[in-house]
């Protein structure tokens, strides 16, 4: 028999009994066929604790090997599935609070309101896109959870600044940002007059344009612009990309640029996929203006916290 292999208790009684009528170790080894080391150990366990049963645990432990599929798989039946992060700015108090406060007060919009609504933003996009997708385990329906949001306040390194702005049944021309950075007399002269002027003529006096609080768009001349030409402007809420629904388009472009079939080398060739492709933009992606209403009944739901758009 094997060293190895662990004896019964009811074998060590009977071990243990002969060697204490006077048996020898190597007689009493012989009988039961077990290596002579076992039972000097076992009678030397039972000189020291009195007990000739086995310890529960003892030994070496063994150790299993468990490959990814197996540990996925184990996962997924307990209702996990492997997701990247939701990454969001960072909210603190006085932001959740400021946000609450503003849904709070538009609450009554309907979603006629929100059509006379010129939703606008800037944003980067790159030669090079993050391929660090880093994935978590969560329950379905679980994104945007505080413990499943990866927080993150800077945007990726770029190489283009664009602008452009939205509403139901339109859209401005998109507009490139030269040298990547917007001023305030570069935002009136490129956005406001060409753009924002524009669609104010052609919507009438219930027209609202929306702009972020960025510092080129805060200024004295930017305000005494929108004042000259009549344009009503919404006052916006700091970090909260989630509320201006222009984000989803955003998203949306970029992926249709990362997905056509020559690749993009240099800015010339990014520009021209960029304004390609947001031509190319279905209306119907572009009247998810109409969320607003349910965009702030969420974060009201959920007291000023993220928001699932």
């Amino acid at each position: 028999m094997s060293s190895r292999h662990h004896i019964e208790d009811f074998m060590r009684g009977r071990i243990i009994g002969k060697i204490e009528k006077g048996r020898k170790i190597t007689d009493v080894a012989r009988e039961f066929d077990i290596a002579h080391s076992v039972v000097s150990r076992l009678w030397k366990s039972f000189k020291t604790t009195g007990m000739c049963s086995r310890r529960h645990g003892g030994g070496r432990v063994r150790r299993k090997q468990i490959s990814r599929k197996t540990v996925a798989r184990r996962l997924r039946a307990g209702g996990l599935y492997a997701r990247r992060p939701v990454v969001c700015v960072p909210l603190t108090r006085q932001h959740r609070t400021a946000r609450l406060q503003w849904c709070r007060e538009h609450h009554n919009w309907t979603e006629q309101g929100w059509a006379c609504v010129l939703f606008s933003d800037e944003s980067r996009f790159s030669l090079s896109s993050d391929c660090r997708r880093q994935l978590i385990w969560r329950e379905s329906g679980t994104a945007y959870r505080p413990e499943n949001i990866q927080e993150k306040d800077q945007y990726p390194t770029c190489s283009i600044m664009v602008w452009a702005g939205i509403m139901i049944n339109g859209r401005t021309r998109l507009h490139v940002v030269a040298n990547g950075t917007m001023m305030d007399q570069r935002y009136i002269d490129a956005v406001l007059l060409p753009h924002v002027r524009l669609l104010r003529g052609a919507v009438g006096d219930k027209f609202v344009f929306m702009a972020d609080n960025a510092t080129c768009h805060r200024t004295l001349a930017v305000q005494d612009c929108l004042d000259r030409e009549g344009i009503q402007r919404l006052v916006w809420l700091a970090r909260s990309p989630d509320l201006n629904p222009i984000e989803n388009v955003w998203d949306a472009l970029g992926r249709q640029v990362a997905g056509r079939n020559y690749p993009l080398t240099n800015k010339n060739t990014l520009i021209r996929a960029l304004t390609e492709e947001w031509d190319k933009l279905p209306q119907q992606l572009l009247d998810n203006v109409q969320s607003m209403v349910r965009r702030v009944e969420c974060c009201i739901t959920l007291h000023g916290g993220h928001i699932p758009y």
